[in-house]
């Protein structure tokens, strides 16, 4: 059996490329179909006790309720067939693990989801219950 694809969720900054605003058009494009259309709330006290209008982004909304499904499902988009059999692997606690999970299950491609062993039950079996299979290992 061929090696995962490994997800990771926190990449060091110096490492990753410099993006375009054409390859964030075309990450929209890909994922848009997938992906809830949050809305932007104007937030009445915010805004008053700053003195500026400041908006919320609802990503609550999104199906794993949070906004780290986006960079999960535009990266599950990008493999190749073969990296799609081969499935991917994340280390995640919580946010991303379930957007690769989410994602991955519903484009039949196998998740493992590394989690630390302290985390907490909701977060494994939500994870667990979008179609990854989760290692638990280590302390963080």
């Amino acid at each position: 059996m061929s090696k995962p694809i490994l997800m990771h969720a926190k990449q060091a900054k110096a490492a990753q490329p410099e993006v375009t605003l054409t390859e964030i058009h075309a990450a929209m494009a890909r994922i848009r179909d997938s992906i809830y259309l949050s809305p932007c709330a104007r937030s009445e006290d915010f805004s008053r006790h700053t003195g500026n209008s400041v908006y919320l982004k609802l990503d609550n909304l999104q199906r794993t309720g949070a906004f780290k499904e986006r960079g999960a499902l535009n990266k599950l988009l990008t493999l190749t067939a073969d990296e799609r059999k081969r499935g991917v692997i994340a280390a995640s606690a919580g946010n991303h693990a379930q957007g690769v999970a989410y994602h991955a299950g519903r484009h039949g491609i196998r998740a493992q989801i590394v989690m630390p062993l302290t985390t907490p039950l909701i977060k494994v079996s939500a994870t667990k219950g979008y179609g990854a299979e989760v290692v638990l290992h280590g302390a963080n």
